[in-house]
């Protein structure tokens, strides 16, 4: 592996880490969001949306970093 490859994975793990944090994150808000009644619906969506947007992220990369061994 080179210099370059090695570097390659390390910025993509560091942002895979910062993606996972942002999920949990997310997580505990729309739990708090959820909780409170009335709770603004359309918020809920929005994080629940973006929630999802970072799950893709964080598979995509982590397939990048771990890719599939066809045996």
């Amino acid at each position: 592996m080179s210099k370059a490859e090695i570097e390659q994975q390390q910025l993509l793990k560091a942002r895979l880490e910062a993606l996972e944090s942002e999920h949990r994150d997310l997580d505990d808000v729309i739990e708090r969001l959820a909780e409170d009644k009335p709770f603004d619906q359309l918020k809920l969506q929005r994080l629940k949306k973006r929630k999802l947007g970072l799950k893709d992220e964080i598979i995509l990369i982590r397939s990048r970093i771990l890719p599939d061994i066809i045996a």
